[in-house]
Order: C-alpha cells, then sequence, then structure tokens
C-alpha cells in the first residue's frame, strides 16, 4: 500500500516537474533566439544611444546608457561586462557605480523576465513601466541622496574579472544556452521537491503564520508566500515559473499572483544579484538598503491602489482575465 502511494506521489511529482519546465522553455527558448538576433544587428547599441541622455538625468556619464541597455535586453552579467571594459576609460565614483547598478537590479532581462510575468496572468505593459520607471526612479533618488550628502564620492574599484569565452561561434553560444537550460531545469526539480517538503511538513503554514505581518502590509496573501520566497532569493524565472503553474490551477487568486509579482519585478535574486553589483565597486547602501525598502514601500503603495480600483480596470489594465 505505502509502495503504491510512493509511486503515485513520485508520479504526480515528474509530471509536475516536466508541466513547469514545459512552460517555462516554451517561453524561454524563443525570447533567447530573438535577444541573439538583437545582439547580433546591433539593437543593443542603438537602445543605448537612447538612454544616453536618461543617463545624464540621474548623473551617469552618456556613455553608460550601453550598460544599461545590454542589461535590459540580455541580463545583469552581460551589462557588467560591458562596464569593466568601459571604466578603463571612464572611471566611476562609488556613488555612481552604486546608482548605476541599482538601476541594473530593478530592470534587466526584460524579453525573459517580462513573458514569464506575463504568462503568469500579469500585463507586460505594467510591468515593464513599473520596472523601467521603478529602476530610473530609484537611480534618481539614489543620485540625490548621494551628490547632496556628499557621499561616496570616492573612485571606484571593481572587483569583476569576467572570464572571455573563446569560442564566440554559433555552436559555442548554442552549447552554452543548452547548459544554462538544462542547470534551470536541475533547479525547477529541486524547487517543487522543497516546496512539496514545505507543504507536508507544516513549514508552510508556519512560515505564513511568521511572516503574516509582513504580508499584511504589502497586501499579499499567505498563499502567495513560499513562492514570494524563492523569488525572492532565486529569481523571477522561478518564482515566476512557479506562479504560472498556480495561476493556472487557480489556487492563487489573480489579485495575490499580481502583489507578488509586483514584489518580484522589483526585489529578486536578492543574493546573487546583490553580490554581482557589489563586485563592480557599488555600495551596499544602494544595492540592498534603498532598493529593498523602496521595493516594499512602492508594493504596497500599488497593491492598495489595485484593490481600490475596480474590477473592470483592474483586467483592463493591470491582469489578463486568464492566464496568457
Amino acid at each position: 500500500m505505502q509502495y503504491t502511494v510512493f509511486i503515485s506521489w513520485l508520479k504526480s511529482l515528474v509530471i509536475e516537474i516536466f508541466a513547469i519546465t514545459y512552460n517555462l522553455f516554451k517561453l524561454m527558448i524563443p525570447i533567447i533566439i530573438v535577444v541573439k538576433i538583437i545582439e547580433e544587428l546591433g539593437g543593443i547599441e542603438y537602445i543605448g544611444i537612447i538612454l544616453e541622455p536618461i543617463m545624464q538625468m540621474v548623473g551617469l556619464p552618456a556613455s553608460m546608457g550601453l550598460v544599461w541597455a545590454t542589461t535590459l535586453i540580455s541580463n545583469i552579467y552581460g551589462g557588467m561586462i560591458i562596464y569593466v571594459t568601459m571604466a578603463i576609460e571612464q572611471p566611476l565614483t562609488v556613488a555612481q557605480v552604486t546608482v548605476l547598478g541599482a538601476m541594473m537590479l530593478y530592470a534587466h532581462a526584460l524579453p525573459i523576465e517580462l513573458r514569464i510575468a506575463q504568462k503568469a496572468g500579469v500585463r507586460v505593459i505594467y510591468l515593464l513601466l513599473l520596472r523601467v520607471g521603478g529602476a530610473l526612479l530609484l537611480g534618481f533618488i539614489c543620485h540625490k541622496v548621494y551628490s547632496l550628502g556628499g557621499y561616496l564620492d570616492t573612485p571606484s574599484t571593481s572587483l569583476f574579472n569576467p572570464e572571455v569565452s573563446t569560442n564566440d561561434s554559433l555552436m559555442g553560444w548554442l552549447m552554452l544556452q543548452l547548459e544554462t537550460l538544462f542547470k534551470v531545469f536541475l533547479v525547477i526539480s529541486a524547487l517543487v521537491i522543497f516546496l512539496r517538503l514545505l507543504k507536508s511538513s507544516g513549514i508552510e503554514k508556519l512560515m505564513s503564520w511568521l511572516l503574516k505581518p509582513v504580508l499584511k502590509l504589502l497586501g499579499l496573501g499567505e498563499k502567495t508566500t513560499s513562492i514570494t520566497i524563492i523569488g525572492i532569493t532565486l529569481g523571477v524565472v522561478y518564482g515566476g515559473s512557479l506562479l504560472i503553474n498556480e495561476a493556472k490551477s487557480g489556487r492563487i487568486s489573480k489579485m495575490d499572483i499580481f502583489g507578488s509579482l509586483t514584489l518580484l519585478a522589483l526585489c529578486h535574486s536578492i543574493i546573487e544579484d546583490t553580490l554581482l553589483i557589489m563586485l563592480l565597486g557599488a555600495d551596499i547602501t544602494g544595492a540592498l538598503y534603498f532598493r529593498v525598502l523602496f521595493a516594499l514601500l512602492l508594493t504596497a503603495i500599488l497593491v492598495r491602489l489595485a484593490k481600490a480600483i475596480s474590477d473592470k480596470t483592474f483586467n483592463k489594465y493591470l491582469v489578463y482575465p486568464k492566464p496568457t
């Protein structure tokens, strides 16, 4: 009897892992290809030119537009590589690197991360405005705080020494993507098992109870606790992929999905990404403290505003009536 129960549990586990992975890869693979085409056609350079005037508004050299453009389309690591090559001829202060880093942390890898959030049921336009607008606002606030107080005006020192790939061929790029996708599969498998253990052991309920005051302040439901924590620590790709599964099952309300993804859009992969940006020479005040505080405050405000508007307006501008 116990053997039959275990086999049934194992079968459902495998089905869930492959369902989540399949849905995620359906989103990621086409976007990875499109981003590669944009890079090869020089699209990122054009975006960098558009961003140049905006960089000056937050106290950064216009040339840093290329760094943020690379980050927006590719990822934080790609932006960091561009930065270290440019910083040799145009070094920044600690304050400037912190401003740039804070913006990179809020808005990066948008093609993939926005599509994942869209699949979970939140509208792309809202998330795009939230992440880019939030990045600019946080960057502007950090710039004003540091410049008015004369803080962090010393030259920055980067500890980031990227490994330059010796294989720039299409096959080399393809193998790198396959390796990345395999790692994503392994992480998702571990997360699904971890979530099941949390539920079966009762730890998930304990976590929800302990975090209830914080969730209440943010306007988030208790059912989003474990997935939100995963997203905050590991990133939108993992937290979002799990939310897609929950949205399809109907176990979490649209409002809770909206609130969870609003928070994850601004505050995710809090350990790894923060450390990466600090390797560039950024200060922890902007890379972590201001970033998290601003994300919590903005989430609390936006969730309350979303609850105050009519269902018709909520469905029309913020979420999709059904997961896409």
